[in-house]
């Protein structure tokens, strides 16, 4: 079993690798969505699972990304990945100045402000039509200068690694003992030094530079940029990925999302309820393995080793 945690990074990233020469097309599309999703699930993971902060402006933050991008490449003919990269710096300035209005007030008081927030920017999209194309959508050129699923999934890839790669350094250091210090008792972590209010806003911005990342990769890959990318039931998947896959874990948001991704390709048959599909299955979750798929799997490998 130690043999096999050593050996498991290397097994993944083979995979990783091998699987666009041995996928189709249809399958191929679905890895490139699976990996925009283990984006928002990681990056949002950062925020609630380590954090304890729940924010429903997540997906907001994405379509800031993509829609920036998008806007910049149009009218400022800037290149799809510099395009990218500002709208990641536009999410993390949104990021920061909705955060310093609604940080302090933590708990249900921040669920529902976010939540207005990701709303008004929806109304704001749909209804501005000369700029966004409202619901008819934004046509954007493609990630790269060349059209291609397998160099737009590599780029996608290198992406998710280096966000995942980038939690998981922000985890293991001290600032990460701090964001766990202040989810577990803000009381007794402001006694120890540590700046509450600093240490939650560090989390909210880097969780919607991460989004923004996302989404301005997603959009071009796409083509087309909707006010879908920042809907309800996007950020519900997300939360449900996260869930399911065990927050306030590392590996948990990756598994979540990419067991919740495939498993929405053989259910799509039934529309829209696959979404109330994904809540069964988080309910379920929650009630019987709260710790998520992680847990189990913990579980089992403490059962193994006795």
């Amino acid at each position: 079993m130690h043999r096999w945690t050593h050996l498991s990074p290397l097994v993944l990233v083979f995979l990783c690798v091998a699987f666009p020469f041995v996928a189709g097309e249809y399958w191929l599309h679905t890895g490139i969505v699976c990996l925009f999703y283990v984006m928002m699930a990681s990056s949002w993971n950062l925020l609630a699972g380590y954090t304890g902060q729940v924010s429903f402006a997540h997906a907001a933050f994405a379509d800031v990304g993509a829609y920036v991008s998008g806007l910049a490449a149009i009218h400022f003919h800037l290149p799809p990945l510099l395009g990218v990269f500002l709208g990641m710096s536009v999410a993390a300035v949104l990021g920061l100045f909705l955060g310093m209005l609604c940080i302090r007030m933590g708990g249900i008081y921040l669920s529902l402000t976010t939540l207005a927030f990701s709303e008004m920017l929806r109304i704001i999209i749909d209804n501005e039509y000369e700029w966004t194309r409202g619901t008819m959508g934004l046509s954007v050129p493609f990630l790269l200068p060349v059209y291609s699923k397998i160099a737009a999934y590599f780029l996608m890839a290198a992406a998710t690694f280096g966000v995942v790669y980038t939690i998981q350094r922000i985890v293991r250091s001290d600032v990460g003992t701090a964001f766990r210090a202040v989810q577990n008792d803000e009381t007794a972590a402001a006694s120890l030094g540590i700046h509450v209010v600093r240490i939650r806003l560090m989390a909210f911005v880097l969780s919607s530079t991460m989004a923004g990342l996302a989404g301005g990769l997603y959009g071009h890959y796409h083509q087309l940029i909707t006010p879908e990318i920042l809907s309800l039931n996007l950020m519900f998947q997300v939360l449900a990925m996260t869930v399911i896959g065990g927050l306030g874990t590392l590996a948990g948001p990756i598994i979540g999302a990419v067991f919740l991704q495939f498993l929405s390709e053989y259910i799509r048959i039934y529309g829209q309820f696959h979404v109330l599909i994904f809540g069964l299955i988080a309910l379920v979750i929650c009630r019987f393995a709260p710790e998520g798929l992680m847990g189990l799997w913990r579980r089992r490998v403490r059962l193994v080793s006795s």
